[in-house]
């Protein structure tokens, strides 16, 4: 027998037993769709967060913040702590040859002491309002859709003038889907915690690849969005762009440093203090991740001078942030992995069971093919190859199920979290069930085998 004739023969018993096959199948379908889709999931989980990382500056921004709990052997100097102030920024800029960029910020984020802006009866509450250099752009991927970055001259009079994302234009003015065009509200007055400002500047808005072409999908095809309703525009109507970086991103106002310490002082908390600015954090850039640990080893000795030898500040960089990333895609592959095996593993029972089964059904057929001249390894190729079959099938129908399970999930997952199928996740999954097949298929095939054709033939 040829094995031609005998992966027919495969799937010649697979038709003729649909029901149990269908069963029996169902273990590895299980396995290979939850496979796939846990893959399709993690790897959209993956995009998006990498995605992010890169619209918040980069592995290569280190941000620096006050702290105000001292190490255990400095806890008596708790009263000396002095926070970031502009004496810090002047030394990091003069002494640290890895900082590229820097810029001091005063800022006020919404989740702690909100500021509120109005227009024109309308209200928003920004995600952050930061006093800041012009440097900020560049070191927070930032840039200018329309008008100019407030100046020298603009933070030396402290201008009321400022930069704002499409998320306050939108709020104050009206977007663009709602309006029907794209509104530039240069030189026109908002109030910020009441005190009247000019907007110079409007930043680009920001959004996920994902957002993006969902976006343009909705403008030309809004007919399916009518019917489908908000279910299909998931992570965009009042997210406008996904993930909440971008969020966050487009909904900022910017300022000159002097304008946010000297019109809100008393409003923002640790602006000023005996005259001296006191900061809310430094942002700074340097050439290159690989050059992070030096980075901080000189910005630390320097900081450890200006603050005469008090630890009362601390390092925030994107490298953490995204080790944290590579910690969550790793477990939840794991977890992934763990299920998907535990299916598969089923199913592999599922298929030694139901070929055990076969085989006491044709104990005379196989004594029969002994007699006529069939070999040992005949009969065990036969059983092995059925086997092999069934896995196989009931790999094909996981990898289509797995595309209705990733469509599933996609109605239920943020935008810039889509999920994503690989072709590596694919061929992944149908290899694992090719291999349960094989393993599940070699006990039956060696049992097979092993029977004696004159025992097989009187068997009843």
């Amino acid at each position: 027998m040829n094995l031609l004739n005998t992966i027919l023969s495969g799937f010649r018993e697979i038709w003729t037993h649909k029901f149990r096959s269908l069963l029996t199948m169902l273990g590895i379908i299980l396995g290979v769709s939850a496979l796939v889709g846990m893959s399709a999931l993690v790897k959209g989980m993956e995009n998006g967060t990498r995605e992010a990382l890169i619209a918040a500056g980069g592995l290569e921004k280190i941000r620096i913040e006050p702290q105000y709990e001292l190490p255990v052997y400095q806890r008596h100097l708790t009263d000396q702590i002095q926070g970031l102030t502009m004496d810090d920024v002047y030394a990091l800029r003069d002494g640290a040859p890895l900082v590229t960029r820097i810029t001091p910020a005063v800022e006020q984020m919404r989740w702690r002491e909100p500021m509120t802006v109005t227009r024109a009866g309308k209200s928003t509450e920004p995600f952050l309002v930061s006093g800041s250099w012009p440097e900020t752009l560049e070191i927070n991927e930032h840039h200018l859709a329309h008008g100019r970055m407030f100046n020298d001259l603009d933070a030396e009079n402290a201008s009321s003038v400022c930069v704002i994302g499409t998320g306050i234009r939108d709020d104050l003015f009206g977007s663009p889907e709602d309006v029907g065009e794209e509104i530039i509200p240069l030189g026109e007055s908002i109030n910020i915690n009441g005190l009247p400002f000019t907007i110079i500047g409007l930043l680009d808005q920001y959004e996920s690849e994902s957002a993006r072409k969902e976006r343009e999908y909705r403008k030309l095809h809004p007919e399916e969005f009518q019917k489908s309703g908000p279910t299909r525009s998931r992570g965009w109507g009042g997210g406008k762009g996904g993930h909440w970086i971008f969020r966050m991103k487009n909904n900022t106002i910017f300022m000159p440093l002097n304008t946010m310490t000297v019109k809100f002082r008393g409003m923002v908390a640790g602006t000023t203090d005996g005259g001296t600015v006191k900061l809310s954090n430094l942002i700074m850039k340097i050439p290159s991740v690989e050059q992070l640990e030096p980075a901080l080893q000189q910005v630390r000795n320097i900081l450890m001078q200006t603050h005469r030898g008090i630890e009362d500040f601390t390092f925030r960089t994107q490298e953490d942030w995204a080790q944290e990333i590579t910690t969550v895609i790793r477990n939840a592959r794991l977890s992934g992995g763990v299920i998907s095996g535990i299916c598969l593993l089923v199913g592999g029972i599922g298929i030694m069971n139901i070929m055990l089964a076969s085989i006491s059904e044709r104990v005379r057929e196989i004594g029969i093919r002994k007699a006529v001249g069939a070999s040992t390894i005949d009969v065990f190729i036969q059983i092995l190859v059925e086997s092999t079959v069934i896995a196989m099938v009931g790999g094909v129908a996981g990898i289509a199920t797995s595309y209705a399970l990733v469509e599933m999930i996609a109605l239920f997952t943020p935008t810039d979290n889509t999920p994503v199928i690989t072709l590596g996740a694919i061929g992944l999954a149908f290899g694992f069930s090719v291999v349960v097949g094989i393993l599940a298929g070699l006990y039956p095939a060696i049992r097979a085998s092993r029977l004696h054709p004159i025992q097989a033939l009187r068997y009843d």
